[in-house]
């Protein structure tokens, strides 16, 4: 018979908490997301605090009760990245010994000579660059020509920005497509991202019409072993994305932060049994990489505003999980991600209060954790602390 559990599985993505201890073989020596926000006034985040948010290792900058409410921990990353894609397989179970490929020079000519070949198109920028930059700088080209933005960052990503009135949004999507075609074996990048802008030069805007095409996890995650025993699996956000649809039975796209909480709001009232996995990316998407330290801060507030209602709607078999899959510290240099350990929050009528679990040596423990709560065979990289939590 089946364990009768729900796991909502929350990730503020890029909500680290500073201190990776190979921090330094990143450049990101010092980078401490939580602690950059948590100095503004406009953060406020009550209801994490009381499940143990400023009890966690290294977190003693913010209030905490004597006695919290849920467990709380530190996870460190294994994988040999700091990623969304690397991040969320790891979370799942997965620890990747290399890293995927990144492109600080720009994508070889064999590549884009290939991709222009298949999409008919030419090609811009190629180098990494600032999404909202580089629509700026080469928007209005791209306009007059018909070219397509490619670029990059410092993850491993093949972005292709295109203005959705010289590039309808469903050919953006093939394009990309065939790009994932064409990215594998040693340039098989993390993912490829459709970046999708509208406007006029001078007044570009991107949409909320972004699409991620993952690379496939090289074996299975503990999503897959959760169908596989019969549970249920739903992703909210970018979750099916990262995952290439990998083990995900269900998913639901969201618009934004408030969005993706009000729909694992609403995933309270369904009837299901297994786990709702969910990725708010705007933390990282809209604050992080834009160096906005106060837009992150609000971002904090309204979630934790949000979490209030969640945890109120809770029912006695329902677990909260709330973690991270990487830093992106808004008042660090550049607009990259940051290499963090991550936060790890627990609560629910079955979850212990008090418990600090200390710091943990890779985010795979969650899995392993989830996976002893569903009584599933643990095929996830991690140590389970289900005797410590409940």
């Amino acid at each position: 018979m089946k364990n009768k559990n729900r796991v909502f599985l929350i990730v503020l993505d890029s909500f680290g908490v500073g201190n990776a201890p190979d921090a330094a073989d990143f450049d990101d020596a010092g980078s401490n997301t939580l602690k950059s926000i948590a100095a503004n006034e406009a953060y406020r985040t009550p209801c994490m605090n009381r499940i143990g948010l400023g009890k966690i290792d290294g977190v003693d900058y913010l209030p905490s009760p004597e006695k919290t409410e849920g467990a709380c921990g530190r996870l460190t990353e294994a994988s040999r990245g700091k990623d969304t894609t690397i991040g969320h397989w790891e979370i799942a179970g997965l620890i990747s010994r290399e890293p995927l490929p990144t492109y600080p020079d720009g994508f070889p000519e064999e590549i884009l000579e290939e991709f222009t070949r298949v999409t008919g198109r030419g090609v811009l920028c190629n180098k990494p660059y600032s999404g909202t930059d580089v629509i700026r700088d080469f928007g209005a080209e791209h306009m007059e020509t018909g070219k397509l933005i490619v670029y990059t960052s410092a993850d491993s990503v093949f972005q292709i920005a295109a203005h959705e009135e010289i590039v309808p949004i469903e050919e953006l999507y093939r394009y990309c497509e065939e790009a994932r075609k064409i990215l594998t074996g040693k340039h098989g990048v993390g993912r490829v991202i459709a970046r999708p802008f509208v406007g006029e030069p001078g007044n570009f805007q991107r949409t909320a019409n972004r699409h991620d095409y993952s690379l496939l996890p090289p074996r299975d995650t503990m999503l897959d072993a959760l169908l596989e025993a019969g549970y249920d699996t739903y992703g909210i956000g970018k979750i099916y994305d990262i995952f290439a649809g990998k083990g995900i039975a269900h998913t639901q796209r969201i618009q934004n932060n408030v969005d993706g909480m009000e729909k694992a709001i609403e995933m309270l009232q369904q009837d299901f049994n297994g786990i709702c996995f969910v990725n708010l990316v705007d933390f990282d998407m809209v604050y992080g990489h834009r160096n906005d330290i106060e837009g992150y801060a609000r971002a904090a507030t309204v979630f934790d505003e949000q979490l209030e209602t969640f945890i109120a709607d809770m029912k006695e078999e329902d677990i909260l999980m709330i973690t991270a899959d990487h830093g992106c510290d808004p008042g660090f240099k550049g607009t990259d991600h940051s290499r963090e350990q991550v936060p790890f929050l627990a609560y629910g009528r079955q979850i212990r209060e008090n418990v600090n679990l200390g710091t943990r040596s890779t985010f795979a423990d969650i899995a392993a954790t989830i996976l002893d709560i569903f009584q599933v065979n643990n095929i996830a990289d991690g140590t389970s602390f289900k005797k410590e939590i409940m």
